[in-house]
């Protein structure tokens, strides 16, 4: 297996179905890099916290080129351990939902900051109301848990979706979720760092599908450990994400943005142009009224090309839309409610 390793006994795992005849699968996913320090306290916690109930629970570590002991840590506290060399959150994320098969996926940092006792009920929730995705919305009570800084960038970036999107959730940028198959199954999943979780936010949102959030404890990390996250090259990396995922799934609204400054423009830098016509009959002030005609024809082009990217965009959103409906409703069907 040349893109890694998996370490675990007995034959590749077959597809998962729901069935009322067994207990529903669950995987966790728990992305890691260099958590050596909190990877086995947050393996147990999770063993302990979904030993009770109706479920069946793997967990999976995925060591992301980790330099220090964090595979061998994760397997003594009892996880299944893989490694993706591709280096980046979304990497790690991609090739998760792709080889794992499970009803529902439980996905968590290996950083020991959200809370274990959280995840019973985020299942419960998403089990009994048939949601796709349920996030753990983080509450922190001391100030090193969760830096000023990273709190406005995600209440901008979570008001930036819901301005473009129309809707969104409170905590856009938790990494701490519950998904069903069917999402997993759907998610395109192209990003490759921590703007993932604008990803997987958007994806639900452009699918319309069912969503809730549970509040649950954020606590900072543990003397030794240290956050890969970069406040400002993550914050515009999602910036980023944000755009382009706005002109993928929303191109009319982008272009057409981009076609009205165009032709705002062309009209200011034109309207001497058009009042000395309008007075003198001539155009004295000729490179003023080329440089006007080009503003305004790049805003037509604009606004044609908005109109015909978005019947690709919308040819793309109805293959998702089916792909996601290939899948059967994440529905608690095995206890009969």
């Amino acid at each position: 297996m040349n893109a890694g390793e998996i370490h675990r006994s007995g034959s590749a795992e077959a597809p998962a179905r729901q069935s009322p005849d067994r207990p529903p699968r669950v995987a966790v996913l728990v992305p890691c890099y260099n958590e050596e320090i909190t990877i086995g306290a947050v393996v147990r916690d999770l063993r302990a916290a979904l030993s009770d109930g109706d479920i069946h629970v793997e967990i999976h570590v995925y060591d992301n080129n980790s330099t220090d002991g964090t595979t061998e840590a994760a397997r003594a506290a009892g996880a299944l351990t893989r490694r993706e060399r591709l280096q980046g959150k979304g990497h790690v994320i991609r090739r998760m939902f792709a080889d794992i098969e499970a009803d529902f996926y439980l996905l968590i940092d290996g950083d020991g900051t959200y809370e274990a006792a959280a995840a019973p009920r985020m299942l419960d929730l998403a089990r009994t109301d048939g949601l796709d995705m349920v996030t753990g919305t983080r509450r922190h009570e001391a100030r090193a848990a969760y830096r000023a800084g990273h709190v406005l960038g995600n209440r901008v970036l979570t008001g930036l979706v819901v301005a473009l999107f129309g809707r969104g959730q409170s905590d856009m940028l938790s990494g701490y979720r519950v998904f069903s198959r069917r999402f997993v199954k759907s998610f395109p999943a192209l990003s490759s760092g921590f703007e993932t979780e604008t990803e997987l936010t958007v994806h639900a949102l452009q699918l319309n599908m069912a969503v809730g959030e549970v509040e649950t404890r954020y606590v900072e990390r543990p003397e030794g450990s240290f956050s890969k996250l970069s406040t400002y090259r993550d914050g515009f990396r999602i910036l980023g994400t944000i755009v382009n995922l706005l002109k993928q799934e929303r191109p009319f609204l982008f272009f057409s943005a981009i076609g009205t400054i165009c032709g705002i423009l062309g009209l200011l830098v034109g309207s001497r142009a058009i009042l000395d016509f309008m007075e003198f009959h001539r155009v004295p002030h000729l490179p003023s009224a080329v440089l006007a005609m080009g503003f305004e024809l790049l805003a037509a082009l604009s606004f044609v090309c908005g109109l015909i990217l978005n019947s690709v965009a919308l040819a793309r959103q109805e293959v998702k839309r089916l792909s996601y409906l290939s899948y059967r409703a994440p529905l608690r069907e095995w206890s009969g409610s």
